[in-house]
């Protein structure tokens, strides 16, 4: 998993909380936690996707062009970190004579495949707008 879903989710769920669903990189990255930069990178996929759009200029900022009551988590996690549950290398070498060694790449692929398949289940009940009920409920 990469803090850029986590980053998206929460810049989400942020505009989601204002009244006119909009706010500057560096509102979002003072409530996030991070550099406005950061903000910008990963906002720059959310609008390549339909997530929000961007007005530029004095008071311009991001604004939620999505209906958080139907915009899952999985949605942003395939945007955002599609794949990223899988390692990027795996331990073993399938020319080395071990039935250990040389399979443990292909069965730990299909492991990871699994538990992302069952992640993005998860997060495909859980809405923008759910994540908030849980914020205002603390």
């Amino acid at each position: 998993m990469n803090s850029e879903f986590t980053i998206a989710v929460h810049s989400l769920v942020y505009l989601a909380n204002l009244p006119d669903k909009m706010a500057s990189s560096e509102m979002i990255a003072e409530n996030v936690g991070t550099h406005s930069a950061r903000i910008r990178k990963v906002m720059s996929g959310m609008r390549r996707s339909g997530f929000v759009n961007t007005r530029e200029g004095s008071g311009g900022g991001y604004r939620l062009t999505i209906d958080p009551d139907t915009v899952t988590l999985a949605d942003v996690y395939r945007v955002m970190a599609q794949g990223s549950l899988i390692p990027s290398w795996c331990s073993g070498n399938p020319e080395i004579d071990c039935a250990v060694g040389s399979n443990m790449n292909t069965v730990m692929y299909g492991i990871f495949c699994t538990a992302e398949k069952k992640l993005e289940e998860h997060f495909s009940h859980i809405t923008i707008s759910d994540v908030l009920t849980q914020i205002h409920e603390c």
